[in-house]
């Protein structure tokens, strides 16, 4: 009769990769199957979709890759799937006050406000494949860092531009409560992505390209009409209409904010089918004003210090996420 130890050691290790649904986390996998390809199951979502590590179990030599979800949403799963035997390697740039050692665990964690985990993959690399850290760092609203690292690259401002436009529609597409409300589902917008080893291939001849250029273009029109429900010098609040392109451009519109008032700080709220809103915050003063801090005060609350958001803030809290909110900023 075979004994369990034997049926581990008989058994075909598998691999996951873990992946947050984002420009970020998509241009972050990408680089690292560019460098070390290898079949592995994909495990993403909607952008929102974090507590991605539950929903698998990883047996003993199974070979687990994470990028860009935080440690401390997924901190219980990633414990189980460490004491079952599997090998993880993290990469992210999320709060990980909750890190800890384990000889099977492999962690590269930054949360510096210039940081992406495409950053993080890019310095793991010596830069084999920087160009795609850099269209991550355009969608993940890094402008400074991603026009620095296009500098030194030699890419003219054009070749810039199209850079900052693919990490745009890459970040747009991942926006939506449930993934009927994308365009293509994350890992099927990784499967094309990664069939390209320069960005400006795939924006050339990528169908799926074309499509998220234009679904944007139109998505944008809507949100040009839209006003803020609350604001004062220093913050403003905007709440979303509950339809389908309001969800998908809610980070885009919390970054497009931003980077036209850097001196204010913002929220953007948008409402979910089970009645609670789907928070993103942009800070003004990431140093002094982290908006990790402040939407850790809520339930599902959390992110980095210049961007963060609340998954489900429930609806009769909403008058007090905003008094606290005009405080905070």
């Amino acid at each position: 009769m075979m004994s369990s130890t034997d049926a581990d050691q008989t058994r075909t290790a598998s691999a996951f990769d873990v992946f947050n649904g984002d420009a970020d986390g998509i241009c972050a996998l990408h680089q690292l199957r560019l460098a070390e390809p290898l079949d592995a199951r994909l495990v993403t979502g909607v952008k929102r979709d974090i507590c991605l590590l539950p929903q698998f179990t990883a047996g003993r030599g199974d070979r687990i890759t994470v990028l860009d979800i935080s440690l401390d949403a997924n901190l219980a799963a990633l414990q189980s799937q460490l004491a079952a035997g599997a090998q993880v390697e993290y990469f992210d740039h999320h709060s990980a006050a909750m890190a800890f050692s384990h000889p099977a665990l492999k962690l590269h964690s930054d949360e510096a406000a210039d940081v992406c985990t495409s950053i993080l993959v890019n310095h793991h690399l010596q830069g084999r494949y920087a160009v795609w850290a850099i269209v991550a760092a355009f969608g993940d609203n890094l402008i400074a860092p991603a026009r620095a690292m296009a500098l030194t690259a030699a890419y003219s401002q054009r070749q810039s531009e199209q850079l900052q436009q693919l990490g745009t529609l890459l970040n747009y597409n991942a926006y939506g409560e449930h993934p009927e409300d994308l365009h293509f589902h994350p890992a099927q917008l990784y499967r094309a992505l990664h069939a390209y080893r320069d960005p400006c291939d795939f924006i050339a001849a990528a169908p799926e390209f074309s499509i998220l250029r234009r679904a944007y273009a139109q998505d944008l029109a809507g949100m040009e009409t839209l006003q803020a429900s609350a604001q004062s010098q220093t913050a403003a609040m905007y709440i979303l209409p509950d339809l389908a392109w309001a969800r998908r451009v809610s980070g885009m519109l919390a970054n497009k904010l931003k980077n036209l008032e850097t001196e204010r700080s913002f929220a953007v709220l948008t409402p979910k089918t089970d009645g609670s809103f789907v928070v993103s915050v942009r800070s003004a003063y990431p140093q002094d004003k982290p908006a990790s801090d402040f939407c850790s005060m809520f339930c599902s609350g959390g992110g980095r210090r210049a961007a963060a958001g609340i998954n489900a803030l429930p609806s009769d809290e909403l008058t007090l996420f905003a008094s606290k909110f005009f405080a905070y900023f």
